[in-house]
């Protein structure tokens, strides 16, 4: 197998990454699936990814001939509405990779595509969106983490995609132990990406706060009873996967810049999901349950819920 056309669905943070990696190679078609307005804005403005304007090609959804490689990089939110997009898209020989958050786009993409197109896998990277558009630091990047659930974990696809990752510039490795570093990386996104977003301030209150420490570890000791509960041995993914890329303490992580750009967030996926799994095993989750609503409260704010003139009906506390 080689891969020789790559289809990016979602250029924004994560996108970007494998944009700005990918555009190196002069021997592969690379290409945003995109349409309507988007597709003309990517057609025209290209993607600014550390100072540089890229220009992937622009396809719609089904126009392009076979995709060997569609690598998925959207919001949780974006999802559902992207799934006839990510049908057309694949052929009977494409391998997907999703590259968003949580544990569980890669089960509802299968069920509109079929398990077999699914090749599991996470990435860290601490990009951020400026005036100009994404920036990552390239040498601190923890990269993209992919592998079979089963054996053979050396398999044809595994392959291919390191032959295409090779002197790209992108950071990655293959594993034995996907799932297993899928539920680290949501461990690091749930502790370290939820309460700093609740209180507004960089990671570094994370060192510098117990009180904040405390909050993430209560987060943390849910996470790994449900994980446990599953099946899920976290101690067999490698020492770097407790960790994400190394950041300054201003840094704000997904969910609190989507907040502080007026944006909905993807708590439905991060505790969201792990109150739903909570309640299938009997296990409490307090600690996500006050951060799923106040970040639900918050986005309300955002949304302008809470913009009192001193006109209204007044209120009573019960």
């Amino acid at each position: 197998m080689k891969i020789k056309k790559v289809a990016v669905l979602g250029a924004g943070a994560v996108g970007s990454y494998v944009i700005w990696g990918l555009s190196s190679r002069n021997d592969i078609e690379l290409g945003v699936i995109a349409e309507g307005e988007r597709a003309e804005r990517l057609k025209q403005n290209g993607c600014t990814i550390n100072g540089k304007i890229y220009y992937p090609e622009v396809w719609k959804p089904g126009e392009t001939d076979a995709v060997d490689l569609l690598i998925v990089a959207l919001k949780y939110g974006s999802l559902s509405t992207a799934l006839e997009s990510i049908q057309k898209t694949t052929s009977e020989n494409t391998v997907i990779m999703s590259l968003m958050n949580g544990v569980d786009s890669e089960e509802i993409i299968a069920e509109k595509v079929g398990e077999e197109h699914l090749l599991p896998a996470v990435i860290k990277v601490a990009s951020h969106k400026e005036e100009d558009g994404y920036h990552f630091d390239p040498e601190t990047t923890i990269g993209i983490i992919f592998g079979e659930l089963t054996a053979p974990y050396d398999s044809e696809r595994i392959r291919a995609i390191e032959e295409l990752f090779n002197d790209t510039g992108i950071h990655f490795r293959a594993t034995e132990y996907a799932r297993e570093e899928m539920w680290s990386k949501f461990r690091l996104n749930v502790c370290n990406n939820l309460p700093q977003a609740i209180l507004g301030v960089g990671v570094g209150c994370y060192r510098d706060s117990v009180h904040m420490k405390a909050i993430s570890d209560g987060l943390k000791c849910e996470l790994e009873a449900i994980a446990q509960a599953k099946g899920i041995d976290l101690s067999k993914t490698e020492a770097s996967s407790g960790r994400g890329s190394a950041v300054p303490p201003s840094a704000r992580y997904s969910t609190l810049q989507d907040l502080d750009a007026g944006r909905h967030t993807e708590i439905d996926m991060f505790s969201g999901a792990l109150i739903r799994m909570g309640k299938e095993l009997g296990i409490p989750t307090p600690y996500n349950e006050y951060t799923y609503h106040m970040i639900k409260a918050l986005e309300e704010k955002n949304d302008g819920r809470f913009n009192y003139t001193g006109n209204e009906e007044p209120t009573w506390s019960k």
